[in-house]
């Protein structure tokens, strides 16, 4: 952190701090830097150059952003807390029509299209089943989408409407052609309806309309240019380490009002613009603290705190740096998506990163989260028919330009992300290859991989992933894979295709090339084990690599707020330790802004916490998690231990204590696919609200 924003705490108290980090929860060996810091009162002002509302004890400031991309300042209403949007004005994209028809005809073939969709929903056009309806009405759909596109998304929200499928204010924002109206007439023109897309598609629209469609078979080895090689073996290690940040999930809320609900009854809370419904004229029931609350997203007061406590609490201070920092994604606030647009993204991205360029030394390499781009979790494949295949390029030229602005990327690598979605691939200063992936591409939100089910390449994304992964193999390069939403654990966000297909990729380039993977999306503390021979055998010798999951920074929902750091060596680019940071949210809503701001504090040491017997100078790589995941079948304590790390240590995590659970957590642990993930028992995956097992 630059001097011009804080002190750095006096040397005779971080002394202190140091001795007591070696004894902290019983450890047998010192942590990094401080066992805990408290972050001092007010908001470190130099940080932006201007205000339109400044810092104070009992607000969030507002910042005048400069985009040095787009050459412009942000303007305050695109996040006064006081004027919230409610609808997105953006350039919408049509699939083109295949005939020419007057304002007259197409009225009236779109209002005989939703009769006869409310017929056959009505069970009145003499067709039988969820599923057959919905693939009979999404057949009637396409037709309509190819004749008169644009009439397509008041259509959809009529027929929303008039169904019940949703309330009248949810249809219009769901279905509005500024919001997904327009991309699902894109995807109604151009899926293969009457098969698989269809299928995925009504299934994503209610579980109860169509079962999800099963994982086809598909032969990866027609990517691989060249056959794995005979015993590959990673390199050694050399002995050097380094200190390695990774960070995920800021979601910063630069909408987000102090003193506001923060305990709403839906949507995003700590906004002006939303309520508790069992208060009466709308009393406030908890007062949003300066901080942060767990129903809401990151305020600038508290994303600068963790930011400000990085430095001590992981040693690195001074004219000390990273070796790197890795961001697994998602900039940008929960916002209902007629609140967003364009513009926030661009702002948010714009901010976010200025202040890690600020707040971090070395160099950071970010990857594109589902909410990092507009509409949300929505990014278009380039084989779209004509403009369509390039209606996102406005983001990936955006973010590809800040990153190289701020130093972290060259000009040729900057060119690369513009053209693959915002993904690169980049060797560092140590030697380590950086390859980052769109995960947008395997997110069951993002309605366009409905196009084409039976491909999950239909992006490129795979191809892109091989051929760097191929050309790492050639030069004996070694390879972090860097991702937002993550490839498995139970199932339920990724699509199975996709990431079956990216399991078969990491098996042919593991263990020699693929060191760790890395994701976000989940908000939770958590990893997965990637297998050989597609995780049909689970064992110590056909654990290949890890995937770590980093918590997040946002306390959405229910959640503290956390970091990590790994030590990794710079030869074999293994993980010999990774600590884990946090601060309490609950204690925000007593805290004395006026004295101090939160404690951030030491919450464990991956190798202190799970230490299944594994030798001290042995990497924390997939037979290490392999290892400790044996160790759980038989020691109760460490899944309990697992569980309370996943919601990094929050009061509002449910317990893991029976068998069920106990048995879900390893078996997510050890799925790094959707389809491993759904084979396990469900309803344990997350600790952001009580656990719901099927009946």
């Amino acid at each position: 952190m630059p001097s011009s924003f804080r002190k750095s705490l006096p040397v005779a108290l971080a002394a202190p701090f140091l001795l007591l980090a070696a004894l902290v929860d019983g450890q047998q060996s010192p942590i990094p830097g401080s066992s805990s810091y408290v972050v001092p009162a007010g908001f470190p002002s130099s940080l932006f150059s201007s205000y339109y509302v400044a810092p104070a004890p009992t607000q969030e400031p507002q910042p005048a952003i400069f985009d040095p991309v787009l050459n412009l300042t942000y303007p305050f209403n695109l996040t006064n807390p006081k004027t919230i949007p409610t609808a997105d004005n953006d350039p919408v994209f049509y699939p083109p029509a295949v005939a020419n028809v007057s304002n007259a005809t197409a009225a009236a073939f779109v209002n005989t299209a939703i009769a006869q969709i409310v017929e056959i929903v009505a069970g009145s056009g003499g067709i039988s089943g969820n599923c057959s309806k919905c693939v009979a009405a999404l057949n009637i759909g396409k037709v309509v989408a190819q004749v008169v596109p644009h009439s397509v998304p008041a259509a959809l929200v009529a027929l929303c409407q008039a169904t019940k499928f949703a309330s009248n204010s949810s249809c219009t924002t769901t279905y509005s052609a500024g919001s997904y109206g327009a991309i699902w007439t894109q995807i109604l023109a151009l899926a293969d309806i009457s098969g698989q897309d269809g299928l995925y598609i009504c299934n994503s629209l209610s579980s109860t309309f169509c079962a999800a469609p099963t994982t086809i078979p598909y032969n990866g080895t027609s990517l691989f240019p060249k056959p794995k090689p005979a015993n590959a073996t990673a390199p050694a290690a050399s002995g050097q380490r380094v200190k390695v940040l990774h960070l995920s999930d800021f979601h910063l809320d630069p909408r987000y009002y102090a003193s506001s609900e923060a305990n709403c009854s839906s949507s995003l809370c700590c906004r002006t613009n939303v309520v508790n419904s069992a208060e009466p004229n709308g009393s406030i029931s908890l007062p949003a603290p300066l901080y942060g609350a767990y129903k809401c997203d990151t305020p600038y007061d508290l994303g600068t705190a963790a930011l400000e406590a990085i430095a001590p609490l992981t040693g690195v201070a001074g004219n000390e740096s990273f070796a790197w920092t890795v961001y697994t994604g998602d900039l940008v606030s929960h916002d209902s998506q007629n609140q967003l647009s364009r513009a926030y993204v661009e702002y948010t991205e714009t901010s976010v990163y200025s202040m890690f360029k600020d707040f971090i030394n070395g160099p950071v390499f970010p990857v594109l989260g589902n909410h990092d781009t507009n509409p949300e979790a929505i990014d278009g494949p380039h084989s779209l028919p004509g403009p369509l295949g390039q209606q996102f390029s406005w983001n990936y030229d955006h973010v590809s330009a800040l990153w190289q602005n701020n130093g972290w990327i060259d000009t040729a690598t900057a060119n690369e992300a513009k053209l693959n979605y915002a993904a690169y691939s980049i060797k560092n200063q140590y030697g380590l290859r950086i390859i980052t992936l769109n995960t947008d591409f395997w997110y069951k939100s993002n309605y366009f991989n409905f196009i084409n089910t039976t491909d999950p390449n239909t992006s490129g994304l795979f191809t892109f992933l091989v051929q760097e992964l191929q050309a790492a193999e050639d030069a004996g390069e070694r390879v972090w894979i860097l991702g937002h939403v993550l490839s498995g654990w139970d199932g339920s966000n990724p699509l199975d295709n996709p990431t079956d297909l990216f399991y078969q990729v990491v098996d042919r380039y593991s263990p020699h090339v693929i060191a760790n993977i890395f994701f976000g999306h989940t908000h939770e503390d958590q990893v997965m084990i990637f297998y050989a021979h597609n995780g049909t055998v689970q064992n110590s010798s056909t654990a290949l690599t890890s995937g770590w999951i980093c918590p997040s920074v946002t306390p959405l929902t229910n959640l503290n707020s956390g970091f990590r750091m790994y030590e990794v060596d710079t030869g074999s680019f293994d993980i010999y330790e990774a600590y884990t940071w946090y601060a309490d949210v609950n204690s925000f809503e007593t805290l004395n802004t006026s004295a101090s701001g939160p404690t951030f504090q030491f919450e464990y040491s991956t190798r202190e916490a799970y230490p299944a017997g594994w030798p001290s100078d042995a990497p924390l790589n997939a037979t290490y998690w392999h290892a400790v995941t044996e160790a759980m079948e038989t020691n109760r304590t460490l899944i309990e231990t697992f569980n309370t790390f996943q919601g990094k240590s929050s009061i509002k995590t449910p317990n893991c204590t029976n068998d069920a659970c106990a048995a879900a957590k390893i078996c997510y642990m050890r799925s790094g696919s959707a389809p491993l993930g759904r084979q396990c028992p469900q309803g344990y995956g997350s600790v952001q609200s009580a656990f719901d097992p099927p009946a």
